[in-house]
């Protein structure tokens, strides 16, 4: 089934049943999670989702979304234009105790009451899917890279500590020339 805009909440056992496909788009500015996370976002997230069960019986929801998110840079802190794209695999779970049973390859997702919450997965896998650190080219950037520099000890002007054993080592060298 293709739409221009995913529905917020679906039924996810009869679309398994069905063995349903969805696809179509979140507006990012439904996201608010995904909003305190990397600041507000504009366009859309593109979904697909296709609803299923595997061998042993488990109904799964098997998706790939993108979207181009507006990141900071980490430099300059200015947006930047980042695509970012996942392919993911849920489970359908009831319970905490179901989660538990699924194997490694799914991530469980609670559906209560027969409904699925799908802006909520949606905004979940965005926000796993964001990459670590997001940097301009340092020709872009607004921040040099000598700007981002920290000097060195040779370079900071420090003013000479006194060694505590000094005194020690003129007693010794007085000691040697008394000796001598």
């Amino acid at each position: 089934m293709l739409t221009s805009q995913l529905p917020s909440r679906v039924e996810p056992y009869k679309l398994a049943a069905r063995r349903e496909r969805l696809e179509g788009s979140v507006a990012m500015n439904q996201l608010p999670r995904l909003a305190d996370e990397v600041g507000p976002q504009t366009g859309d997230c593109h979904v697909v989702l296709e609803f299923g069960a595997d061998a042993q019986g488990r109904r799964e929801i098997r998706g790939h979304l993108q979207a181009t998110l507006a990141l900071p840079c980490r430099r300059c802190m200015e947006p930047m234009a980042q695509a970012v794209e996942s392919d993911f695999l849920l489970g359908m779970v009831t319970s905490d105790t179901l989660a538990a049973d699924l194997p490694a390859s799914h991530e469980p997702v609670l559906v209560e009451n027969e409904q699925l919450d799908l802006l909520t997965v949606i905004e979940d896998e965005l926000i796993l899917s964001l990459p670590q650190v997001v940097y301009h080219d340092e020709a872009d950037c607004h921040v040099s890279a000598e700007q981002l520099v920290s000097k060195t000890d040779s370079e900071v002007a420090k003013p000479a500590a006194e060694n505590p054993f000094a005194v020690l080592k003129a007693l010794k060298d007085k000691n040697l020339k008394g000796k001598k």
